[in-house]
């Protein structure tokens, strides 16, 4: 029964702050809001930062990918020290060594070292990892999926969040008289001591499980279910399941990076908005990860229930399907009208694909979460970059052959044939990226169970069903 902390939660009640299992969840969600406000916490001020170090444009595309590829082999790392060492010792050191980086690129004089910062910032991005191994092990079979989701989604906010609190608190720093140009530098070191300060928060205030800390478990001799002999790595990289979830994350979550990085972009080129406007609409749909995420894992938990876990497959695949086809029409648009009507729902079904993901990860291998949470979410890396080198790549190609062919007509002139040649490359990238989107989800129906894991999850989730009893 779900009524003291020697056990995980049937349900997720966010206000009992007193079970170990909702603390470590209000807990964690925090952690990984301020890792992503912080990880992206530059992107408001990036104007300044190129006039300021005289950043080429090759320069600033390298800074947004060199931030996305440093994540990668972070989220790869992390879930197998999850497995080793435990997620609260993990995110403690996650946070207190991320936020040096974070610090120093406010304090950078040239373009290399602004460079090197933002790689080694983008390992705070391997927070989503510890994140889902975290609620994976604090909550029941029949309530995990939403965890997940619901973590990871408030977690995301803070991907958009920094568009509105950076700025506050640049504001701020100019209100005590500082500079405006040099605001940037002093919002990023308060930033990055925020992390600090969260990571001693994290050690002090959360515990490994809800019986207790790793180290505690194994000096008691109490059996960890997630040791790292019970289960080697190797024996995840080899399950072909976890490979398919890392190409459906790549095609959720790294479509969801790359789309909304290029959105501001394509809609002013495309339907002309001005910047603001774009920038606002794009950020109100980051804010949908407030329950579009958590969605994804209520059905995947419900399918789970109704289904099994094949149920939870099936759901995935179509939530994955139906977002490549948003995107696909999306790409084919020239209303802003219809534009926004099926960019809300691309956002709405990109969202729920992610948090859908993460309802099927915990059931892939139960004795080493942390490792399939860390290959599946540097997934997600690998497809934001490769996805930015294609619009990269097809948009610079469009754009260098009408500046020649316009050559000598005027600035108005080429700067008209340069948005409307990016227009027309970005939406081909689109329809790309839409036809890849289908396919990853058709390749979901490849996940397969054994009738024992069926016969297991069933069981826990019957089990969690009769314990559901509010927490005291």
């Amino acid at each position: 029964m779900d009524t003291t902390s020697q056990s995980k939660s049937t349900t997720l009640n966010l206000f009992n702050l007193k079970h170990v299992s909702i603390r470590t969840f209000w807990i964690t969600a925090i952690s990984f809001f301020l890792c992503f406000f912080a990880w992206f916490g530059i992107v408001p001020f990036m104007p300044d930062v190129v006039k300021e170090l005289g950043l080429t444009p090759d320069q600033k595309w390298n800074s947004i990918i060199l931030a996305v590829s440093g994540t990668v082999f972070a989220r790869l790392l992390i879930g197998k020290l999850c497995d080793k060492y435990g997620p609260r010792l993990c995110y403690t050191w996650l946070l207190m060594l991320g936020a040096i980086p974070v610090i120093l690129c406010g304090l950078v004089q040239t373009p290399t070292q602004f460079l090197i910062c933002r790689l080694f910032i983008g390992f705070i991005g391997a927070s989503f990892v510890i994140t889902q191994v975290h609620t994976s092990l604090m909550f029941a079979p029949n309530i995990v999926g939403t965890a997940n989701a619901t973590s990871a989604g408030w977690g995301n906010l803070g991907g958009g969040a920094n568009r509105l609190g950076m700025p506050i608190i640049a504001a701020g720093v100019v209100s005590f008289g500082i500079a405006e140009g040099e605001a940037w530098r002093y919002s990023m070191v308060i930033a990055g001591a925020v992390c600090f300060l969260m990571g001693i928060v994290y050690y002090f205030f959360t515990q490994d499980t809800p019986q207790g800390n790793f180290k505690d478990l194994k000096e008691s001799g109490i059996k960890i279910e997630k040791k790292k002999d019970q289960v080697g790595f190797a024996t995840v990289l080899k399950d072909y399941r976890t490979w398919i979830l890392f190409f459906i994350y790549a095609a959720s979550f790294g479509i969801e990076l790359t789309v909304y990085g290029t959105m501001d972009d394509y809609l002013q080129n495309t339907f002309q908005l001005e910047r603001v406007t774009a920038g606002n609409l794009v950020l109100s749909f980051a804010l949908m990860n407030i329950f579009a995420r958590t969605l994804g894992g209520f059905f995947g938990d419900r399918f789970g229930k109704l289904k099994g876990l094949r149920g939870r497959v099936i759901f995935l695949s179509a939530i994955l399907a139906l977002q490549g086809f948003m995107l696909i029409t999306f790409s084919a648009a020239t209303s802003i009208g219809i534009g926004i009507c099926f960019l809300i729902l691309f956002s709405l079904s990109v969202q729920m694909a992610e948090g859908a993901t993460f309802s099927v990860v915990p059931f892939i291998n139960k004795k080493a979460i942390g490792s399939v949470s860390g290959i599946v979410g540097a997934g997600g890396n690998v497809g934001a970059f490769l996805a930015a080198m294609l619009l990269k790549s097809q948009s610079a190609v469009a754009e260098k052959a009408a500046i020649a062919a316009n050559e000598g007509l005027g600035e108005a002139a080429i700067q008209a044939a340069q948005s409307a040649a990016s227009s027309a490359a970005v939406s081909s990238g689109y329809f790309i990226i839409g036809i890849v989107v289908v396919i990853a989800g058709m390749s979901a129906l490849a996940i397969r169970f054994s009738t024992e894991d069926e016969k297991v999850a069933q069981k826990d989730t019957m089990v969690a069903e009769k314990d559901l009893i509010p927490v005291r």
